[in-house]
């Protein structure tokens, strides 16, 4: 009821002109459209950059507009139709290519060219006041159409690039790599040449402007919901902004461990980064104590117990064979010293030396290791690399 009464109302407040006025409106449209392009073109020095085929779809919308006005005047059109009768006759590329408020520039000359002109095809002054005065509203509904074509191409455009998104993510966690994957990082304007590193944990509600957090934390951020995880990839310049965005952004997972897989560079680092943290967030459970923001690295013995025959692999190669090239004393004295339970003396006294020397010993698989026995939880990744790696040596 309302609806009609408004209707109604919006009728009888528009200006009455004739159908013999309306009909020499349109038969002047093409001719008018070629004028508000001449000015385009005399008064936009970015107008006159514009490919050839681009100005044309402009003097093509030019004419529908005008020619839109008779039948809007006419009351055939509503809003929607008046958007389909002006901005149906370009290609939707046109709005990717003209930003908004460039073709609120065009309209405007459009309107001004027809605000000059048209007026003076009334039958009489009083007709030509009221042609004016519908003139002006006509324009508002354009604009207001324009804004709609806009604002209907930027959804597109967003559900377009949420989507694109979501599949980069995806082609990053299953390890699909080529040709697609990089061409739609390329489409997002993401850029794998500096450091990567990949974050996963539980999904939350706090999802809403992530990319927006990471920029003001100096990384670009991607992210991707996987069942009831969250996958964040990030990409700094250094790896120290990295670790900085990283910290920044663990109050967007929910409950639980969060994990972060290796630093790397490019679709391969990513990938790889991706592996390794979901690894880790496997195993996270196995540590009750790690840090919100756990390296996958740091959880080495529990994603060997979990079944990651590549951390296994990493324990063998970077713990126990530099160990075992280093002869057997250092071996030995790592044994005796993890099945003391990492007391000094008594460890010097079952190898018959002096304190000092098991002290010197230590302090040598650290540098070799970059692991400090004497520590509870790095005794543990020890006691565990020594493990994979004589199981693999007795294979």
């Amino acid at each position: 009821m309302t609806g009609t009464i408004d209707a109604e109302l919006a009728e009888s407040a528009r200006p009455a002109v004739s159908d013999a006025t309306l009909l020499k409106v349109e038969r002047a449209a093409s001719g008018l459209a070629t004028r508000s392009v001449a000015l385009m073109d005399e008064r936009l020095p970015w107008f006159r950059t514009l490919p050839a085929l681009q100005r044309s779809w402009v003097t093509l919308v030019a004419q529908a507009g005008i020619a839109g006005y008779v039948g809007w005047a006419r009351g055939g059109l509503d809003g929607f139709k008046l958007t389909e009768a002006v901005f149906g006759a370009a290609p939707r590329e046109l709005a990717r290519s003209v930003t908004l408020r460039r073709t609120v520039e065009l309209v405007r000359i459009a309107i001004s060219v027809a605000e000059e002109h048209l007026p003076a095809l009334a039958t009489d002054p009083a007709e030509s006041a009221a042609l004016a005065d519908s003139l002006l509203r006509y324009s508002r509904e354009v604009a207001f159409s324009a804004a709609g074509v806009y604002a209907a191409a930027a959804e597109s455009r967003g559900a377009w690039d949420q989507r694109l998104e979501a599949l980069v993510v995806d082609g990053i966690v299953r390890g699909d790599g080529g040709d697609s994957l990089a061409s739609r990082a390329s489409a997002l304007n993401w850029d794998f040449s500096g450091q990567v590193a990949v974050v996963v944990g539980s999904r939350s509600a706090a999802l809403a402007g992530t990319a927006d957090r990471a920029a003001a934390a100096g990384v670009s951020a991607l992210s991707g919901l996987h069942g009831d995880r969250l996958i964040l990839i990030l990409a700094a310049d250094t790896e120290q902004v990295l670790a900085k965005g990283v910290d920044s952004l663990l109050n967007i997972f929910g409950d639980g461990p969060v994990v972060r897989g290796p630093v790397g560079t490019g679709l391969s680092g990513a990938m790889a980064s991706a592996r390794t943290a979901l690894s880790g967030l496997r195993a996270a459970a196995g540590w009750r104590d790690a840090p919100r923001g756990v390296d996958a690295d740091s959880l080495l013995p529990e994603r060997v117990l979990a079944g990651d025959a590549e951390a296994a692999d990493y324990l063998r190669r970077s713990v126990y064979s530099p160990l075992l090239a280093a002869g057997e004393p250092l071996l030995g004295t790592l044994d005796t010293y993890l099945a003391s339970g990492g007391a000094l003396e008594p460890t010097a006294r079952l190898l018959f030396v002096h304190a000092n020397t098991v002290r010197y010993r230590l302090r040598r698989i650290s540098d070799i290791t970059g692991l400090d026995a004497t520590t509870s939880r790095e005794a543990f990744t020890l006691q565990i690399a020594l493990t994979v790696g004589r199981l693999a040596d007795s294979v």
